[in-house]
């Protein structure tokens, strides 16, 4: 009985369980955020198809304005507004997130299929970012929290995966990801990531952020 307290207070099973509170709790926070950001911009893709001249209220200038991005035709890829898709994909995530939590032990075809579903998320975030830094040239503040809080899951989901095999990665590299992970490297990865998207709209649009 000792020896059983003993492990559920040290060794891999507290370290374990040290790290699924930092992967759900990553995950629930991002989650909430982005479901907030995807609400808040379908609020607003409403009010520009009544009235394509409304003042939102983040149109702050030429450079901080939902408005510009908002009526550029990325913003509907699919014939729809974006932030729908945010809509149905976050309330999904936050599900995870709390059964998580709560001690739920996931299937690994449901998690590789996570996987796969907000890897795709990943990447259309970040390709609406390059629409809007490079083609549009104006921010929307909403958008860029959407970016930050989908790379927070996305991070947060892989390391989960990689951590409990999920991934049906060849074993070299399964253990290799697994050990870069033990070394925390991928939050490393993760803070140089948004450190440098954070860097990169300042150099470019320093300017009109502070004008």
């Amino acid at each position: 009985m000792f020896a059983k307290i003993k492990q559920w207070f040290g060794g891999d099973t507290a370290k374990k369980r040290a790290d699924n509170y930092w992967i759900f709790v990553s995950m629930l926070v991002g989650s909430l955020l982005s479901l907030t950001a995807s609400f808040v911009l379908s609020v607003d893709a409403v009010e520009l198809a009544r009235n394509p001249d409304a003042a939102l209220s983040c149109n702050v200038n030429s450079v901080i304005s939902c408005g510009t991005v908002n009526t550029h035709w990325s913003a509907q890829l699919f014939g729809f507004p974006n932030a729908f898709i945010g809509l149905m994909a976050e309330s999904v995530v936050i599900t995870v997130a709390i059964a998580g939590l709560s001690g739920v032990k996931f299937g690994r075809r449901f998690m590789f299929a996570a996987q796969i579903g907000y890897t795709l998320g990943l990447v259309f975030a970040y390709y609406l970012f390059f629409m809007s830094y490079f083609v549009i040239g104006a921010l929307c503040p909403w958008c860029l929290l959407v970016t930050l809080t989908t790379t927070l899951v996305w991070f947060a989901i892989t390391r989960y995966n990689i951590r409990e095999n999920n991934l049906y990665l060849p074993d070299k590299l399964q253990k290799q990801l697994h050990a870069f992970t033990e070394k925390d490297y991928d939050k490393f990865v993760m803070v140089v990531l948004i450190v440098t998207i954070v860097f990169a709209i300042l150099i470019k649009y320093r300017d009109g952020l502070f004008a």
